[in-house]
This record gives C-alpha cells, sequence and structure tokens, in this order.
C-alpha cells in the first residue's frame, strides 16, 4: 500500500512540474561560468528537476551502499562471536 502512494504522491509532483513548466515557456538568459546562453524557461525547469532526482538518487545509493557494508561488518563479527 505504501508503494501505491508514493507512485500517486511522484505523479502528483511531475503533474505539478509540467504544467508549472509548460506555464512558463518565455525565454530566459543562462550565464555559465564561460559564457551566456537564452534557453526556454521549461527546459532550465525540467533540467533542473532531473539533476535534482539525480542528486537524490545518488545520495540514496550512496546510502543503502553504507548501510549494506555496516549489516556485513555486523553479520561478520556476530558470526565471529558465535
Amino acid at each position: 500500500m505504501k508503494r501505491q502512494w508514493n507512485l500517486l504522491l511522484a505523479l502528483f509532483v511531475v503533474l505539478i512540474i509540467a504544467v508549472f513548466s509548460v506555464i512558463n515557456v518565455d525565454p530566459v538568459t543562462v550565464n555559465y561560468l564561460f559564457g551566456k546562453a537564452e534557453w526556454p524557461l521549461i527546459l532550465v525547469i525540467i533540467g533542473s528537476v532531473l539533476l535534482g532526482a539525480l542528486l537524490v538518487g545518488l545520495i540514496g545509493m550512496m546510502k543503502i551502499y553504507q548501510l549494506q557494508r555496516a549489516l556485513k561488518k555486523a553479520e561478520g563479527e556476530i558470526d565471529h562471536h558465535s
């Protein structure tokens, strides 16, 4: 049941971002370290959301990896003491 609520929440967030992006289609100036470029605001919004999601996913994967290592270490200590 929790997965279904998470899926519905994710779809709701995606819908809000999509509506917000479609409303904001005016060109904007994006300043880089090496120059400037004109981009539609919709691409800036979607790109920012995707980069944010990628960053959150990578941080989550790192945390899972750390927890798995800690679990294996704890299981090894339990086996060693038994």
